[in-house]
């Protein structure tokens, strides 16, 4: 891929993208990570796609990360016994743990733990938020509530509870038969969804064992008042603003989007951007104005990733989407504007070794004008930390690990490369000067800077930076001849 885009591109595979030449031609079209959606399609469906993925990534020759997100726990109303019913504002209705058919004045709600936590004065949504109800009075098995907004209720349509923290875990039975097929599958991120508290990342983690990384979705209001140790817990982030949106008033959602992107790049947690993003492009070749503006405010806050759902999904033009979203990515980050917001909010770094090495690693590429930053890493966590010091440069993640450069697909500025171990700086320097040759970056006499662990293949300590000039063809060879500085 061409070092012109350093925010990732992640599409959701569905219908409409499923077949090899479709995964292959989004890929060339500009997508970093391939989102598996739990919420529909079979575990056979996900595993043909995901083969697919592997064939793509092997014919492009660059590792290519794949996601399952889980669906979370549904709530969900019963039936009705003779079809939709209309609800008018200030009608009184019912939700119980009656299993029978509902009607005009009740329905069954075959949620216990929805009326445990419930209290008079909270409001129910019913229908993505279409429907809001007022709970008058409650108890372990009903709710009277009050209709404000009405509308038409059929069939097992959605709830929710914006006002509670409810007694359910993240992890439904249907999620954990999915995660197991998951993690068998080999994905390299786990989606978890409906988080409400940090001890649901915990429950995940128990669960996965470290055989691929957690993405919390941020979509439930009742994460919001511990969001930073949720963040701290996870592996990287979803601004998940489709069910936020539903549970949460529009107005506040851009607020909390820019808020939890700033604490993910704080933490160095990669976040991304999700939901209706391109949606016009579901059934149109073109975004309205308003989506184009949408995904640059992404880019412009600094998200590592923007995300694809049904765009690409069931959508008409997957593959037109994908390219729309490059370009106006690409739009943005030529804009001076947007380097200028990079270099004005630099994290600070952590009192570590690690984090000083490579902000320093950030300042000497920018004061020297280096080509790129090279980084060599087995867990990528000094890729990552490279990553969120938002550099001006290329980022080049050298890993031997498939799981770790399937990772570093999703990290903002990383061009991900699979390479063997090294055993010396000299071997170190080499392969840094063959991988940036082969990904056509830099020209003879310009330098790299160069970050790693002593000893190699030492996990998470980054100690020893290195400053080697590009000398043209025999540049992999010239490590005698190399200007370089060295810090261990």
């Amino acid at each position: 891929m061409p070092f012109h885009r350093s925010t990732k591109i992640v599409a959701t595979l569905g219908p409409a993208s499923s077949s090899e030449s479709q995964i292959t031609a989004l890929a060339q079209a500009g997508v970093n990570v391939f989102r598996l959606n739990a919420s529909h399609g079979t575990q056979a469906e996900h595993a043909e796609r995901y083969a697919r993925i592997r064939a793509a990534e092997e014919r492009l020759g660059r590792p290519i990360g794949v996601l399952l997100d889980l669906q979370g726990p549904k709530l969900r109303v019963g039936t009705f016994g003779f079809g939709p019913v209309d609800l008018a504002i200030g009608d009184r209705f019912r939700l119980d743990l009656d299993r029978r058919p509902g009607d005009s004045r009740r329905v069954c709600l075959p949620h216990a733990e929805v009326f445990a936590s419930l209290e008079p004065g909270l409001d129910l949504l019913l229908n993505d938020g279409r429907i809001r109800l007022r709970v008058l009075d409650c108890g372990p098995d009903f709710a009277e509530t009050e209709v404000l907004a009405g509308g038409t209720l059929s069939d097992r349509k959605g709830v929710n509870v914006p006002g509670a923290a409810l007694a359910l875990s993240a992890l439904s039975e249907k999620d954990r038969s999915d995660l197991a097929f998951g993690l068998e599958l080999g994905v390299d991120w786990i989606g978890l969804s409906f988080v409400q508290r940090p001890e649901d990342i915990l429950e995940a983690r128990e669960l996965i064992g470290g055989r691929a990384h957690v993405m919390t979705k941020i979509e439930k209001p009742a994460a919001l008042p511990t969001l930073d140790r949720i963040i701290e817990l996870s592996d990287a982030v979803m601004v998940a603003r489709g069910d936020l949106g539903v549970e949460l008033p529009p107005e506040d959602v851009p607020g909390l989007q820019k808020r939890m992107i700033r604490l993910s790049r704080a933490m160095g947690k990669p976040v991304i951007v999700a939901t209706q993003m391109l949606e016009s492009m579901v059934s149109e070749p073109t975004p309205t104005r308003a989506e184009a503006s949408d995904v640059a405010n992404a880019v412009y806050d600094g998200a590592d990733a923007v995300m694809l759902s049904a765009e690409s999904a069931s959508g008409r033009y997957p593959v037109e989407a994908v390219a729309m979203m490059e370009r106006i990515v690409r739009r943005v980050e030529g804009d001076p504007l947007y380097r200028r917001i990079m270099d004005a909010d630099h994290p600070s770094p952590e009192a570590t070794a690690p984090d000083a090495l490579t902000a320093a690693a950030r300042q000497v590429a920018e004061t020297i004008s280096a080509a790129a930053i090279v980084t060599y890493t087995t867990t990528g966590s000094t890729t990552l930390r490279a990553s969120r010091e938002r550099p001006s440069v290329p980022i080049l993640g050298l890993s031997a690990q498939h799981a770790t450069a399937r990772r570093l697909s999703l990290a903002w500025g990383v061009h991900a490369v699979l390479t063997d171990d090294v055993a010396n700086f000299t071997e170190m320097v080499g392969r840094a000067l063959a991988a940036a040759a082969d990904a056509g970056i830099g020209k003879p006499g310009q330098s790299l800077v160069v970050t790693a662990g002593v000893p190699f293949g030492t996990p998470g300590k980054t100690n020893a930076l290195r400053v080697v000039t590009i000398d043209g063809e025999d540049a992999p060879k010239a490590e005698a001849e190399q200007r370089e500085m060295v810090v261990a």
